[in-house]
């Protein structure tokens, strides 16, 4: 778990950039991040041994704001001219504090759940899925606040995590390399990195110079907007209709729609080691023609192709793990009703915030997502009537 002094610096620095309009940081801003993080003498010895970047000169800029109070009372009278101590602003800047601390790290934090019970892959398909039920989550309550800070809360937040998700499909598409023409100071992310999902080759070889494909780039940020918006639009229906309803939308969304056509058993003469079938959806999700899916053989054809996704049916030799399926769903809708009720136990007043520089990342510990499992819940008490049968 990341030390709170070591968040605080970094949310200081990035609560001022974060709301710009540009996708490049100004450099009047970006020459207040030089700054390194404060020592925190009970950091575990893994944090401390964390490989970071080395930290890019102080500019003249940012030691004279350091060494005088006027110099920098009149650089914030100047973000304040610019618009920057506007209560949209703000709610930009806390926005970021709330998906930085609440909705990053949830796949990290149960990775053993996601992995395990649910199955899914160690890869950024995963992990933006997870992180994308969180992000919703938090828009639920946000819908709630009073005009206009609701929209203003809600519109930071989905634009903090596209750009996050932004900056990690480039950096999945072409990791950065000692070689890049970059230099290694902007190589840092957009928010802080992610042990649930591995960059391939992202040390082990030469890359080239240059960046990521703008048409891979778009691509694929497109199929995210889709299942940002379609995932979206099904948990609100599960959310309104019924707990069946809501365990429809995990299924499909998080757990791949895992044997929607059947489930393959063991059979004589049948090599289980090859069988390999996906769900593919036609009407959205990839951005395929189906030319091209007829060309390579059809409906039947795509769904045996592995695309690299992780996402598909269990093989025959594997087929009782669709026993913990329910159970795996149960969990997941009660963890959402759980998270729902007690966010709107929140006043809004502690979640609009100060309204005050320096003050974005304060009162977020109340929000912070608790585990998925329960101890007391229902599907635990379920779980224990079965084991004494």
């Amino acid at each position: 778990m990341v030390p709170r002094s070591v968040l605080a610096h970094h949310l200081r620095v990035s609560r001022l950039g974060s709301t710009l309009p540009s996708r490049a940081r100004p450099a009047l801003v970006r020459s207040l991040a030089t700054q390194p993080p404060p020592e925190n003498r009970d950091a575990p010895p893994h944090f401390v041994q964390e490989k970071q970047p080395p930290p890019p000169p102080q500019t003249w800029l940012t030691r004279q704001i350091k060494q005088s109070p006027l110099a920098r009372e009149a650089f914030f009278r100047l973000l304040r001219l610019l618009g920057y101590g506007s209560a949209k602003q703000y709610a930009g800047r806390r926005a970021f504090a709330m998906y930085t601390n609440l909705c990053i790290p949830r796949a990290e934090d149960e990775s053993l759940f996601w992995k395990q019970d649910c199955h899914l892959p160690p890869t950024f398909q995963s992990w933006f899925t997870i992180t994308n039920l969180h992000v919703w989550l938090l828009t639920v309550r946000l819908r709630a606040l009073p005009a206009p800070h609701g929209t203003n809360y809600i519109q930071g937040l989905i634009d903090h995590f596209f750009l996050d998700v932004e900056d990690r499909v480039r950096s999945v598409l072409q990791p950065a390399a000692p070689n890049a023409l970059t230099p290694s100071h902007n190589l840092t992310p957009y928010t802080r990195p992610s042990d649930f999902y591995t960059v391939a080759n992202g040390s082990n070889r030469p890359r080239p110079r240059g960046k990521a494909p703008e048409r891979l780039v778009t691509r694929q940020m497109k199929i995210f907007k889709e299942q940002w918006a379609g995932m979206g639009m099904s948990f609100d229906l599960g959310l309104v209709r019924s707990d069946a309803e809501l365990a429809g939308a995990v299924w499909r969304n998080l757990l791949g729609a895992r044997g929607a056509k059947g489930f393959a058993y063991p059979a004589d003469g049948v090599d289980s080691q090859k069988y390999f079938r996906r769900t593919v959806n036609l009407a959205g999700g990839e951005v395929e023609k189906l030319e091209s899916i007829e060309k390579r053989g059809g409906l039947e054809a795509e769904e045996a192709r592995d695309d690299g996704s992780g996402m598909h049916d269990h093989p025959p030799s594997e087929v009782d793990k669709y026993v913990a399926y329910p159970e795996a769903m149960a969990t997941v809708v009660e963890y959402v009703r759980r998270e729902l009720i007690r966010l709107e136990s929140i006043p809004d007043e502690a979640i609009i915030g100060q309204g005050q520089f320096g003050t974005e990342s304060e009162g977020l510990q109340q929000m912070k997502f608790g585990p998925v499992r329960s101890q007391d819940g229902l599907v635990a008490a379920l779980r224990a009537a079965g084991d004494s049968i």
